[in-house]
């Protein structure tokens, strides 16, 4: 059998392994194991399935990496060991051009590769939305989060907002998730989110949505994005803020344009209105740990 025909021959069952292993892989596991997936397939935004491609792609590459690395490791092992009789030093070998030309370009190549790639999706991550549907001021504090839904209005008049406190941990450690600084978002509804600190630097991250963005205090921050699953998903502050970071936690709910209209309705009936003042700029309540803290009221 000619040679070309018996790689054929070979390659052929291994690439239905190959796909019998992949289909029966779950959603999870295709996308690296990260979150924002579910078994149905839809992703949490628009912008889940491009990072993990990036992410498990360059698993791919680097295991490829690996492979080849650990292979000629064992080679050489194998090949260039003492054998039974021998003594003293084995042949010493030196400026060999190939093998130097190979170890210089390949890595060139691969970190090229990568960067390109990862700029490539960096860009279309950092894109703003020109005219987004939806329009949301979040504040970062000391330990907690507020959040302002823009109007259409200049001033703003028309814009609504709620502020939040941190999360208060029972005597076992535990705190009731429910009680947490809540951002609702409609599905399907492109959102641009202004990120603002009142005091420290910040960083704004909803776990599922694989991204997160530092907030300055001083400079504003924008991201942007399109919901596209329903669902209540877990928030943190990804950034070392101090002593109470660990409860600077948030929920993200993303719920039907008809139930976001009546939530933004109930702020508006509670008298939240206009601009999101600046009362607790600072918390003013008990951290939940026994201790106090005191902060500018204005």
């Amino acid at each position: 059998m000619p040679p070309k025909r018996r790689i054929r021959w070979a390659a052929l069952p291994v690439g239905i392994a190959a796909a019998v292993v992949l289909a029966g892989c779950t959603t999870s596991q295709l996308h690296g194991y990260l979150p924002g997936f579910t078994d149905d397939g839809v992703p949490a935004t628009d912008r889940v399935d491009m990072v993990a491609g990036l992410w498990v792609n360059s698993w791919i590459v680097l295991l490829v990496v690996g492979i080849v690395t650990w292979s000629l490791l064992l080679f050489a092992v194998i090949t260039y060991r003492r054998r039974k009789g021998q003594s003293g030093l084995p042949v010493q070998l030196r400026y060999n051009m190939p093998i130097e030309i190979f170890y210089t370009v390949v890595p060139l190549i691969l970190v090229l590769g990568l960067f390109a790639f990862t700029a490539r999706d960096q860009t279309v991550l950092e894109t703003q939305y020109d005219d987004p549907e939806v329009s949301i001021t979040a504040y970062g504090k000391q330990w907690a989060w507020d959040f302002q839904y823009n109007g259409e209005d200049d001033e703003n008049t028309d814009a609504v907002w709620t502020m939040g406190v941190q999360a208060q941990p029972d005597a076992d450690g535990n705190f009731d998730a429910d009680t947490l600084p809540t951002l609702y978002l409609p599905v399907n509804k492109t959102v641009q989110i202004q990120l603002n600190s009142r005091d420290v630097i910040h960083s704004f991250w909803i776990i599922d949505f694989l991204y997160k963005k530092d907030m300055y205090i001083g400079r504003e921050n924008l991201w942007s994005f399109t919901p596209t699953r329903e669902g209540t998903y877990a928030g943190k502050c990804a950034e070392l803020c101090g002593e109470y970071h660990s409860a600077m936690l948030f929920n993200v709910k993303v719920v039907s344009e008809a139930e976001y209209e009546n939530y933004l309705d109930s702020l508006r009936d509670a008298g939240q209105t206009g601009d999101i003042n600046e009362t607790y700029s600072r918390l003013q309540n008990d951290t939940g740990f026994g201790q106090a803290v005191e902060g500018d009221s204005e």
